[in-house]
């Protein structure tokens, strides 16, 4: 089973970081034909989502969504200040499975896989790991 790790390097304190690439780049050097395609962030303040990749306006309303739907004045009892970044990343999730067909992720026409970064700046990792039919 191919596996890895990709790092992701953020610049905001919120942002979206499109890893389509580096996870294809994995995918076509795996060899694998069919199977899926698992991706997996190890950390309790940052996700992974999949959306429309084309308009970068989309991951700015996600940005403004998510940070209306947390806020920041809540009577949090974490210490470090960085609990709505916990419960963001808790809501959008840390994993994501994409189907492999034909040597390449099954993504929609306007879909992209996507990094996101609640507490940012930071450098992060992000684990994948392909599965092929029949393995």
């Amino acid at each position: 089973m191919p596996s890895g790790t990709i790092t992701v390097t953020s610049t905001r304190r919120f942002e979206l970081i499109d890893i389509t690439r580096p996870i294809s780049q994995a995918v076509a050097t795996s060899g694998c034909v069919s199977g899926v395609c698992h991706l997996y962030n190890p950390h309790t303040t940052a996700a992974v989502t999949i959306n429309e990749g084309a308009d970068p306006a989309v991951r700015d309303d996600l940005v403004t969504a998510l940070t209306t739907i947390v806020p920041f004045n809540l009577p949090y009892q974490h210490q470090e200040g960085n609990s709505p970044a916990h419960v963001m990343a808790t809501l959008v999730g840390s994993s994501a499975t994409i189907f492999i067909e034909g040597g390449t992720l099954r993504l929609g026409t306007w879909q992209r896989i996507f990094f996101c970064e609640f507490d940012g700046a930071r450098t992060r990792k992000l684990h994948w790991k392909i599965l092929a039919d029949g393995a």
